[in-house]
């Protein structure tokens, strides 16, 4: 099967589930944030295991919760400052023979890939309140990042010649990363002219264009470079054909905190 007709299979099945989930929103949608997170950490973790720093995986799995929990916490991010030195501590204390190298995998997999997840659920019931205008911002930010994928692989393979970063990526080409922001406007728009609920005017939505544009395929690259320095073509065969949640949520575990971060500031001047 060709690398187009992988894609378009995995959209039609994947993406309807993901949109259910995220209109009905709550706690289902949080539960499905919540095994794309240890599904995620669990890729991450069997990459590191062979070179002889995999992540604490009790204290990784244990912190994935914060995802459920952490935004209806008051001052939740003091707990979750006194979780990462408890961690810390563990891991020091707990075995003299590790290295920092499973100290930082450890982090990296407790601490930062839950928080990357999280924005999806701030995005949906936080920011703008767990109603149509969240549903509408992360709907659009999932359209965005899918299309901007889209535009760039027809774009790469279409008009391509310059390659982007060959050392990580042979295919991917800087046409092909022009191309996809044309795919974020697409998605953007969708959702801009088709929905009341929208909260951001055009001044106001037109830098997520740019902000999907290029944390996205950054999000892709730092994936392609992870595993290729352990050696791995997919982070799993979970969806066989089309590797694992790593290798289909990586641009969006860029992308998504990007948005969350520009909304925010936006929030604040506004």
């Amino acid at each position: 099967m060709s690398e187009l007709k992988k894609r378009i299979l995995f959209a039609l099945i994947a993406a309807p589930v993901f949109i259910v989930f995220l209109w009905i929103g709550g706690l289902p949608f949080k539960i499905l944030i919540l095994l794309l997170t240890i599904a995620t950490q669990s890729e991450i973790a069997r990459m590191l295991k062979p070179a002889g720093f995999g992540p604490n995986t009790v204290v990784m799995y244990l912190s994935a919760v914060w995802v459920l929990w952490l935004p209806d916490i008051q001052y939740a991010h003091l707990y979750g400052f006194g979780l990462l030195l408890l961690l810390c501590l563990m891991e020091v204390t707990g075995n003299p023979k590790n290295d920092f190298r499973r100290l930082f995998s450890t982090v990296y997999c407790a601490v930062c890939i839950p928080a990357i997840y999280l924005t999806l659920v701030l995005l949906r019931s936080a920011l703008f309140g767990d109603n149509l205008a969240g549903f509408a911002v992360t709907l659009a930010l999932m359209l965005m990042v899918w299309g901007n994928d889209v535009f760039a692989f027809f774009g790469g393979t279409t008009f391509g010649k310059r390659l982007l970063a060959p050392a990580i990526s042979p295919k991917k080409t800087w046409e092909g990363f022009y191309s996809g922001f044309i795919g974020s406007a697409a998605g953007l728009a969708i959702v801009f002219f088709a929905m009341d609920a929208f909260p951001l005017n055009l001044m106001q939505s037109a830098p997520i264009i740019l902000v999907v544009g290029i944390f996205g395929p950054v999000g892709d690259l730092s994936a392609s470079k992870l595993k290729r320095s352990f050696g791995v073509k997919d982070s799993s065969s979970l969806f066989p054909g089309h590797g694992g949640v790593y290798d289909r949520f990586d641009a969006v575990m860029l992308a998504a905190p990007a948005v969350y971060l520009y909304l925010s500031i936006l929030n604040i001047f506004t």
